[in-house]
This record gives C-alpha cells, structure tokens and sequence, in this order.
C-alpha cells in the first residue's frame, strides 16, 4: 500500500531526508509486511526494489552447494541490505540469499526511484553511500574473523556476545560461524568440561564469560 508522511517518521534514514524527498517517497514507495521465515531473494534472481525496515529483522546469508550456510549481516530498523544496493547499481542479480527471521515491515523503493534520487539528490546519495561504507566495514570484520580465527575462538566469541542465555540449535550456531553441526556440538562439549557453559535442549548458559572472552583473544 502507499504510503504517508508520517510512517516516514518510523524510519530514521529518510528522516534525515529534505521533505522534497520523502514527499517522492509517499508517491512511488510502499509499506509491507512479511511473515517471518519468508524468502525474499535468493542466488540468481533478480533485484528489483530497495527494502528499508522498520520493524524486524531479515537475515542474509551465502549457502554452498552442499547446503553449508554463513551469516553475512542483518538488516534490522535505520539499516541498508549491501547485497540488494550492490545490485541495483550494478544491475546485477543477487549473489546471496535473504530470508525473513521474524515479521517484517518495510517501505520498499521501487529500482527507478532508486536511481532517480541516487542521480538528481546528494542528500540520498550520501546518506545510502554512509550506510553502505558502514556494511562494507562490517563485512571486513567477517572476513578478518574468518582467516585469522580459529572457529573454537569465534564460537567463544559467539557466546560471550549473546550471554547470558542462548537460544537455538547447534545447527543454527554453525550456520552463523560458517560450520558444520557435528564440530560446533564438539567444541561446545568441550566448553561445558571445562565448566564456561551449561548445555540443555536448544539452549545454552554462559557459566563463565571471563573465560570465553580470554580464550576467544588468545594468540595460538
């Protein structure tokens, strides 16, 4: 549906806008809400709108022919998807896969809006280049994280950042470090004999962060 200028208010990236923009905003974007565990874009397909979300999270993600998942980013209130700006500035299709975790509303900019205020408005452009550098050094993180870590310190590290109570499958964990299943359950074991967590069905408890963090930061 269309939208007024009041649900601009709901996202702090257009408010920061000229009102000349987002009058052009109400005329050609629209608000949606998608239920959670939706796909929205995957390998292959092609890009056509820009999402902005107000409420929610989507998670996007690069999975391996054998199934093997990764985490690159979310894209939750106020952020930008990188891999969907990628696209529409290159015209290129996506090469990752975005997938709603919960319910999520968004105002979507259709691609020839996109380009006309990223062409005719430096405030826009500025604001959607700021994000995407901020995307960019996030991104940099993960890879930093990837080649010089070892996983049993990013899974310690993992934990300490979602203490003190940890919600999810193994399986869930491995697909945001990256791994397999049967590695994270054994470095998890691990960490429970050493008396750092607690394991239990779907859940863990931080026992011991200090530790983690300690082991998360040494140099082997």
């Amino acid at each position: 549906m269309s939208i007024q200028l009041d649900v601009i208010q709901q996202c702090g990236f257009l408010t920061r806008l000229p009102e000349d923009i987002q009058i052009a905003f109400c005329k050609q974007a629209k608000l949606v809400s998608i239920p959670a565990n939706t796909l929205l874009f995957d390998c292959g397909s092609s890009c056509v709108t820009l999402p902005l979300v107000t409420e929610g999270s989507i998670r996007v993600f690069k999975q391996s022919e054998s199934g093997r998942e990764i985490s690159l980013y979310r894209v939750t209130s106020d952020q930008l998807c990188i891999v969907t700006l990628s696209c529409l500035l290159g015209g290129d299709n996506y090469p990752a896969t975005g997938v709603t975790e919960s319910s999520v509303t968004a105002i979507t900019i259709p691609d020839a809006l996109f380009h006309e205020l990223i062409g005719k408005h430096r405030q826009f452009r500025d604001a959607v280049f700021h994000l995407f550098s901020e995307r960019v050094s996030g991104l940099m993180g993960l890879v930093n994280e990837i080649a010089f870590h070892k996983l049993d310190q990013r899974l310690a590290q993992f934990l300490v950042m979602r203490q003190p109570i940890i919600n999810g499958s193994h399986q869930q964990i491995a697909d945001e470090l990256g791994s397999v299943r049967e590695i994270v359950s054994r470095l998890l074991k691990q960490f429970e004999e050493n008396n750092w967590i607690t394991l239990s069905r779907k859940q863990i408890e931080i026992l011991d962060p200090e530790a983690l963090e300690e082991y998360s930061s040494d140099v082997r």
